[in-house]
């Protein structure tokens, strides 16, 4: 019989951690190797047990997600990492694939979908979901903030006012001003408050 896919699971929920792992395990070609609880763990653990495929939280104390994907990619450029997350955030997905991540799988589709993207990432192909991709080739050029815009973003989601943010961020109210309305406008916000929703939503900040 062939060697087994040997895979590192990355999460910080014990529950998710234990239930791929039985998932995994039932196939006869594959085995969990290793499983860790935050990224720090993660880049020892990869670091020791060489694993063919990697399965990542996007979010987890110590070294997030993206943080540990870029880490191992630079690393060990071959690793073949698939993103598990609960967020459809175009921008998440574009990010980690950016940082080297060949799957993005949603939390809800890991009973239908986990094994069959492991061995497909295995063989070299590439799994994102449809909607996923969608979202990414449509957003991917328009609609992206650019780091000025992601901090006044970030100002609005605590409350603050445009004369906080301007003295927060050093810039005048004219400038905070102009910065929303251009941020309404890429994110097709009717207000601040809905700008903060759609920004959460597609991964541009997080609360």
């Amino acid at each position: 019989m062939d060697r087994k896919i040997r895979i590192l699971i990355v999460d910080d929920h014990p529950l998710m951690r234990s239930g791929i792992s039985v998932e995994i395990n039932a196939e006869p070609d594959m085995e969990v190797v290793a499983a860790a609880e935050d990224g720090l763990e993660a880049l020892e653990l990869f670091r020791r047990h060489r694993p063919e495929v990697s399965l990542i939280d996007l979010r987890m104390p110590k070294m997030n997600g993206l943080d540990l994907i870029t880490t191992i990619r630079a690393d060990c450029p071959v690793a073949k990492m698939i993103v598990l997350t609960s967020s459809a955030g175009d921008v998440h997905a574009l990010r980690a694939l950016r940082a080297g991540a060949v799957g993005y799988l949603l939390k809800h589709m890991l009973r239908d979908e986990l094994i069959s993207t492991i061995r497909d990432v295995h063989n070299g192909k590439r799994r994102i979901p449809d909607d996923i991709a969608q979202l990414v080739a449509k957003n991917a050029i328009e609609g992206q903030m650019t780091p000025r815009e992601i901090e006044v973003l970030n100002q609005v989601a605590k409350g603050h006012s445009n004369k906080q943010i301007s003295a927060f961020l050093f810039i005048s109210e004219y400038t905070v001003k102009d910065h929303i309305k251009t941020i309404l406008a890429k994110l097709g916000a009717q207000d601040r408050t809905h700008a903060v929703a759609i920004a959460v939503q597609r991964g541009f900040i997080d609360l």
